[in-house]
């Protein structure tokens, strides 16, 4: 025959261990009723709960002080655990509702290790703040603002396209591989970004104003892995100057082809945005005019 089931009994409630945990640290029930904006009796009453809960007394009362029994001593330290944890709690849970978060975009040939020195000294400074970074594409950047996916954004495009809260011209290099060169080839192997991306167009029509025939012989979205394909000898292509690599050949006039001074890297925020977005856009711009100096 099965036992009959034992009764749960209720978790000890939190207010019921702060008015044990005051009584015994003052050591007494006046003096503690007073630190908890309580009456003598209401202190009573939590104590002889807490003591029918736990089955046994829990404080010696004596003429002067206080004390905790054995048992009292053991629902104190674990009461102390309670308080403290319920603390941390309430701590981290305000500290959420106060906490922003920050929708960073860059281009992939910003996402370095002065980017990431910038990001860490604002989270120093603002730990309350959590950073999304995406990179990509400008366009692709470009379109997640426009939608209200990103906060701030570092994009280049044409020169006075759009209005920005600052502009810096982007020097732009027609490149080629250094130990494989293709400019000699016919027809000219391109290495491009997809359709519709920067420089895509200048690039071709630079090759076909040279009267060239030409190929689009590689095409992607990364930066690294045009960079690469240029380096390993699949074509040329049109890249920032910062994007030029010791493997890439820089191309000029003598090839025919003409200096690009139609781009910049804008940075975009919306005037209304959190202070901190604009603290961190003027963090990006003093990069910018260091590198630009």
């Amino acid at each position: 025959m099965a036992s009959p089931a034992r009764p749960q009994r209720s978790l000890f409630d939190l207010d019921l261990l702060r008015a044990i945990v005051t009584v015994a640290d003052c050591g007494s029930f006046t003096t503690a009723a007073a630190r908890l904006h309580s009456t003598q009796s209401t202190i009573s009453q939590k104590i002889r709960r807490l003591e029918d809960m736990a089955g046994h007394p829990l404080l010696v009362r004596g003429n002067r002080d206080v004390h905790p029994t054995d048992a009292g001593q053991t629902l104190l330290g674990i009461a102390r655990q309670m308080l403290a944890l319920n603390e941390q709690m309430r701590e981290a849970l305000a500290g959420a509702t106060v906490a922003i978060t920050v929708r960073l975009g860059v281009p992939e040939d910003f996402v370095n290790a002065r980017t990431t020195r910038l990001l860490a000294s604002f989270n120093r400074r603002h730990p309350q703040v959590k950073l999304e970074v995406t990179s990509g594409l400008s366009r692709d950047l470009a379109s997640g603002y426009d939608h209200g996916e990103l906060d701030l954004v570092l994009v280049k495009q044409r020169r006075n396209s759009r209005q920005a809260v600052a502009c810096w011209p982007e020097p732009m290099r027609w490149i080629d591989s250094a130990r494989a060169p293709c400019i000699g080839l016919d027809p000219i192997p391109l290495v491009t970004f997809p359709p519709l991306g920067l420089y895509r167009d200048d690039l071709i029509a630079a090759v076909e104003a040279l009267g060239r025939r030409w190929r689009i012989s590689f095409t992607s979205s990364s930066l690294s892995g045009i960079q690469g394909a240029v380096a390993d000898g699949m074509g040329i292509s049109l890249l920032p100057a910062r994007a030029t690599t010791g493997d890439h050949r820089v191309l000029t006039r003598r090839q025919g082809l003409p200096p690009v001074e139609s781009m910049e890297i804008a940075l975009l925020h919306r005037p209304n945005a959190d202070p901190l977005v604009g603290e961190l856009a003027a963090r990006f711009a003093r990069l910018l005019d260091r590198e630009r100096r």
